[in-house]
């Protein structure tokens, strides 16, 4: 049974107790995604807001959006708020009078906006890094529209791209927490659409967006796991987000083997990885052969591993453990070759005997 838990060295321990050290000092992000215009972002954040300074917190509003229904004006009654500043006819966070002013929390009504130029940042999102950095909590909306890692997605639901984009990296090391905030279940909200056709088309759409701001979400509540569970010394080997891996050898097997484990990581927005031995004394149409397959896990983007040792199953698991993979996708024709294969058997049956916690999907020859 392979190990969960190691000792963790001194450099180890350094590095969590500083890591540690800095997130106790920076502030808080939570993050109330919305797949759509209309969902409720804004009415769900601002009620909190209104909660927490009830309930004592120093909260101030720093940026807002240009209109509000009734229900939620009502609410911006009750907060105090902090007048954004103009520059070049754009509405800019006052970075430093809410520094000054050090609130407990940082109200920001629209993540997803470029500053003019001569503002301090070029994009909102780092005015947020650096009210986080200055230990002001901040709470914020933004729709999955401007994530950058589902632009293509995005386009290809809507036909459209954004105009603002939230990097990747935002995401992963700033979010301390995140709400998906659902769209109404009303049916008012297709009552303009008059052809049935193009209503169902325009329900699938939504429910398409839905499903990858659930995804969004499941994905940073797994990287917090994992990041949680390292810094307790223990191995992460389950996640929310899939992560898979396939192992590739000379076999011919291995195009839909890749073609199938990248539309697996697509469809739940996961984590798509390749890994492979030595070919070594293989024959030169079994190195063309790996060769290709390797090339063609390239251009379908996986993050491409060559194993150490020569026993395949302890390097494809020791691979697995480190990156918290899910499912593993093997050939049923993946062999150690000779005395290997008759003393420990094939790779497909160890395998599924050793990978504790990881599902072990084993495509046949034909």
């Amino acid at each position: 049974m392979p190990e969960a838990y190691h000792r963790r060295n001194p450099d180890e321990l350094l590095s969590e107790i500083e890591l540690e050290e800095r997130r106790r000092q920076r502030g808080k992000l939570k993050l109330f995604l919305g797949y759509a215009s209309g969902v409720g972002k804004s009415f769900q954040m601002l009620d909190e807001a209104r909660r927490r300074s009830e309930r004592g917190q120093d909260v101030v509003i720093v940026a807002l959006q240009p209109n509000y229904p009734p229900v939620v004006q009502a609410i911006l009654k009750h907060l105090e708020a902090i007048p954004t500043v103009q520059m070049d006819h754009t509405e800019v966070i006052n970075l430093e009078a809410v520094i000054q002013r050090r609130p407990g929390a940082a109200v920001i009504d629209g993540l997803a906006y470029d500053n003019p130029p001569g503002a301090l940042h070029a994009h909102r999102w780092q005015d947020v890094e650096r009210l986080l950095d200055a230990g002001i909590s901040v709470l914020a909306t933004v729709n999955i529209q401007y994530l950058e890692i589902l632009q293509q997605e995005i386009e290809r639901i809507t036909g459209r791209r954004a105009d603002f984009i939230i990097p990747q990296s935002f995401l992963e090391n700033s979010v301390d927490e995140i709400t998906v905030v659902d769209a109404p279940s009303e049916e008012s909200a297709f009552d303009e659409i008059v052809d049935p056709a193009k209503r169902l088309a325009e329900k699938h759409k939504l429910s398409r967006l839905r499903e990858l701001a659930l995804l969004v979400a499941a994905s940073i509540v797994d990287r917090q796991l994992e990041a949680y569970l390292r810094a307790q010394g223990i191995d992460p080997t389950w996640g929310v987000q899939e992560r898979i891996l396939v192992y590739i050898t000379t076999g011919s097997i291995a195009r839909r083997m890749l073609e199938s484990g990248r539309r697996n990581a697509d469809r739940f927005q996961g984590e798509f990885h390749v890994a492979y031995l030595d070919p070594g004394n293989a024959s030169k149409d079994g190195k063309d052969v790996l060769a290709e397959n390797l090339k063609f896990a390239n251009e379908l983007g996986a993050e491409i591993h060559l194993l150490s040792g020569c026993d395949p199953v302890e390097g494809i698991l020791r691979y697995a453990r480190q990156k918290g993979i899910t499912q593993i996708f093997v050939g049923r024709g993946s062999v150690i070759p000779g005395a290997w294969t008759r003393l420990r058997g094939d790779v497909p049956a160890r395998l599924i005997r050793a990978a504790e916690g990881i599902d072990v999907v084993v495509f046949p020859e034909s």
